[in-house]
């Protein structure tokens, strides 16, 4: 008996082996936008199918390659692309789109509003599967303020005409107060939360005696408190410039505006030399008197050693003080008096004048 038992195991054995040796095909692998939501997991062999695409998703070829589920388990290629449809990007956001002028299907456009603009209309839209969009752009107002009440003891003076009972975001104005009153503060607008500045409060404001500025002086002025408004003139003295506006004004907080200030004139600060100034060239003992105003340039020459020229280098005045350039080097008093052909200034200029970093 034994030698049939075995005999039965090993057809037993056999015939499950033939009947799982048989080939199958799971699902193809598909590129995106093709439809794959109503295919089966598993095909036989010989099985067939046509790939399409997704809804949104426009085909390369109107009659698609059949695929086929080989006896070795893979599909024969397909030569089905889906490209996603496109939605036309509105025009006056185009330029927001770096050039671009259509998104693909699924794309979505998020909208905002600047400060003070309100949005009616859909925040976002979608672009959808037959090329257009979810919802349309959205408009941005401007916010609306209800025109401000005028201070008591004043009026508004507004920036530009309003017409009606409202302003737009962003108008401004001033409030004024009936003289001698001053108002706590000036200016007012249209706010981005559809508010508008509250009123100020109109009060007696003076200014302290106005002082003096150093090398400089006050013209047609009473020396006493002067009231919001009330304006003083400077001046300065001789070779001094003014930097700076030479009225100050009484403002609203009882401060004076700021005054300006007297800049000083320099001296070139070399012994011996030639400089470049008011477009002229000078010997440095022919510059008289040694004085250059505030903001004036003055040009220094230089020794380009290596090609045995010479360079001018310019430095300003600055409220008294003169920078000389690093590279100037002042010539001896021999140099200067006996071989002055061979200074700088005098020989040939450079072509292009290398950076020179001041003293």
């Amino acid at each position: 008996m034994a030698p049939v038992l075995a005999l039965m195991v090993l057809c037993q054995v056999a015939l499950y082996t033939t009947v799982t040796s048989k080939k199958v095909c799971g699902r193809p692998f598909f590129a995106d936008g093709i439809d794959e939501l109503n295919l089966k997991h598993v095909f036989e062999v010989g099985e067939e199918l046509t790939p399409t695409c997704e809804t949104g998703y426009s085909p390369s070829t109107a009659t698609p390659r059949r695929m086929t589920c080989t006896s070795t388990g893979a599909w024969t290629q397909s030569d089905l692309a889906c490209s996603p449809k496109m939605c036309q990007i509105p025009r006056p956001l185009q330029p927001l789109a770096r050039g671009r002028t259509e998104a693909p299907f699924k794309s979505v456009l998020n909208y905002t509003c600047d400060d003070g603009y309100v949005m009616q209309g859909a925040n976002e839209s979608s672009c959808l599967h037959d090329g257009t969009w979810s919802n349309p752009p959205p408009l941005c107002k401007a916010v609306n303020c209800q025109l401000p009440r005028p201070p008591r003891d004043g009026r508004i003076a507004y920036d530009k005409p309003v017409p009606g009972r409202t302003a737009m975001y962003g108008q401004g104005w001033t409030y004024e107060c009936n003289p001698p009153m001053a108002p706590s503060f000036e200016r007012g607008s249209c706010m981005a939360d559809g508010s508008a500045t509250e009123p100020p409060v109109c009060r007696v404001v003076s200014c302290s005696i106005p002082t003096g500025i150093p090398n400089g002086f006050i013209t047609f002025a009473v020396m006493r408190q002067h009231g919001y408004k009330e304006k003083v003139k400077y001046g300065c003295n001789e070779h001094y410039i003014l930097d700076g506006e030479a009225e100050i004004q009484c403002q609203n907080s009882g401060n004076w505006s700021a005054k300006p200030v007297c800049r000083a004139p320099c001296a070139v600060g070399i012994k011996r030399g030639r400089i470049s100034y008011n477009a002229k060239k000078l010997w440095i003992a022919d510059l008289k008197p040694n004085r250059v105003l505030h903001g004036e340039p003055v040009s220094f020459y230089c020794l380009n050693r290596a090609d045995s020229c010479g360079y001018p280098v310019a430095s300003t005045c600055n409220d008294g003080t003169l920078p000389i350039p690093e590279c100037f080097v002042e010539p001896g008093r021999v140099e200067y008096t006996m071989r002055a052909k061979t200074l700088p200034s005098e020989i040939t200029m450079c072509a292009a004048s290398p950076p020179a970093t001041p003293a």
